[in-house]
């Protein structure tokens, strides 16, 4: 049986939401959260940036940020640059978590895919790279450089 570049997608995006659902389950975190927790490694990201790169309606953001905020995970401060949005940021104890959630979730793409040869990796990344710029472009959004924050949360 051949698989299609469309089936072949679908099948990896399945393979990446079950690696993040494995690895919250060991930190007892969803795997939204999970999610949420990598994306914020890299830096405090806004309220409406965590919408779009995690596809959520803002009340679904809304209530993941609040169920992280009472585990202590998060904080909500205001972004300096605009008194009206807010930012979120790991608290120490999200930091402890969301390092453990990302290297975790990291070690599990880089061993699924360490029997491919360094170029292929290269290639399969610029691939990537190229429908997601394509995928901004056409959705009318900037493409920009993603920080490398384990973003397998935004695919």
């Amino acid at each position: 049986m051949v698989t299609t570049f469309t089936t072949a997608l679908v099948r990896l995006g399945h393979l990446v939401q079950q690696v993040f659902g494995d690895v919250g389950r060991e930190q007892d975190l969803t795997p939204q959260q999970a999610q949420l927790l990598c994306l914020l490694v890299g830096g405090p990201v806004g309220m409406t940036e965590l919408t779009r790169t995690l596809h959520l309606e803002k009340s679904s953001l809304t209530g993941l940020v609040d169920r992280a905020e009472k585990r202590g995970l998060v904080a909500r401060t205001r972004d300096s640059r605009d008194r009206r949005a807010w930012l979120v940021e790991l608290t120490p104890e999200g930091e402890r978590v969301g390092a453990l959630a990302h290297d975790g979730v990291e070690a599990r793409l880089e061993a699924l895919a360490g029997e491919l040869p360094v170029e292929h990796r290269e290639l399969l990344a610029s691939a990537i790279d190229g429908i997601l710029a394509e995928y901004a472009s056409t959705a009318g959004r900037t493409a920009r450089p993603q920080p490398d924050r384990t973003s397998a949360a935004s695919a």
